[in-house]
């Protein structure tokens, strides 16, 4: 089944020059990309991103983190992308993602884990909203 998903390169990874690498293993994998910018968002973005986890601890951490530095926001598009996409990232904490993974080879710390995916299609529906306008999404 063909789906979209939404992928960011965090300030970590673009602070580390991992753009291209994280942008080249999606396409190697066949992954069409559908949008793609760099932004760096502001805290209102950055709460509004988040704002599923608004009412836990590391809330604030998040939106610091994700505002801290420019970001590159990625749409892409394949078969299963959401499940496929999970698998290449790895474990959220990076110390214990496989190696082979995108944060198994990269990741420093839970919080510097190179990259964010979306998990579901409703993440995905609710978060690129944030970053892309409608127009922004190319098909083809």
């Amino acid at each position: 089944m063909t789906e979209k998903t939404l992928v960011l390169v965090k300030p970590d990874g673009v602070k580390r020059g991992l753009i291209g690498e994280v942008i080249s293993r999606f396409e190697k994998k066949g992954l069409k990309i559908l949008a793609l910018k760099m932004v760096k968002l502001d805290k209102s973005k950055g709460e509004e991103f988040y704002s599923v986890h608004k009412d836990k601890s590391f809330f604030k951490d998040l939106v610091e983190f994700i505002t801290s530095g420019p970001i590159v926001a990625i749409i892409l598009e394949g078969d299963s992308a959401i499940s496929v996409v999970r698998l290449m990232i790895g474990s959220t904490d990076g110390r214990k993602a496989q190696p082979g993974t995108i944060r198994g080879d990269f990741a420093l710390s839970i919080q510097d884990n190179v990259v964010h995916a979306s998990d579901s299609p409703e993440s995905f529906e609710r978060e690129y909203k944030v970053l892309f306008k409608e127009e922004e999404i190319i098909t083809y």
